[in-house]
């Protein structure tokens, strides 16, 4: 997948239903730190959920793991300030698979709720075991930490 120099802005959410509709809610940190603005039209992308391959291979389904995953954060991000929390910190290891190159040619993963993790020098199809470098609101980056073979 090809991300375009055109992204304004990245973040994971939930589809929900209001009033005979459905709606995908714009953090507001988006348009407090980015170059989001009220009452402009946008085109918005909608990625499908990926799920962590941390689980040696006992996979959970996607509503499952996606379930789990925004509950804990959930219960975490109350407790702070009411936003939802990147689901990693820096300094963890996590078992990935790169699903996508962007345009800059780093390999991108999705982790819960479909948080985009950066590894650089990965190909598509890759298994990695990757550290956590830098987390930001709406984006992760990693370092290789291993290469594994797929079936491993």
């Amino acid at each position: 997948m090809k991300i375009s120099d055109q992204l304004l802005c990245l973040f994971s959410g939930q589809v929900e239903e209001r009033d005979e509709s459905y709606v995908i809610e714009v953090p507001k940190r988006e348009l407090q730190l980015g170059d989001v603005d009220e009452g402009r039209p946008y085109r918005v992308a909608v990625l499908s959920p990926s799920t962590d391959s941390n689980d040696g291979g006992q996979q959970k389904s996607t509503a499952e793991t996606e379930r789990d995953a925004m509950a804990t954060t959930d219960q975490r991000s109350s407790q702070a300030h009411g936003s939802l929390e990147p689901p990693v910190e820096a300094g963890e290891t996590r078992t990935v698979e790169i699903e996508d190159v962007g345009d800059q040619g780093d390999g991108i993963t999705r982790v819960e709720r479909g948080f985009v993790v950066i590894v650089s020098g990965t190909d598509k199809g890759e298994r990695v075991r990757i550290e956590i470098t830098q987390v930001q609101e709406n984006v992760a980056f990693a370092d290789v930490v291993e290469r594994l073979d797929y079936y491993e």
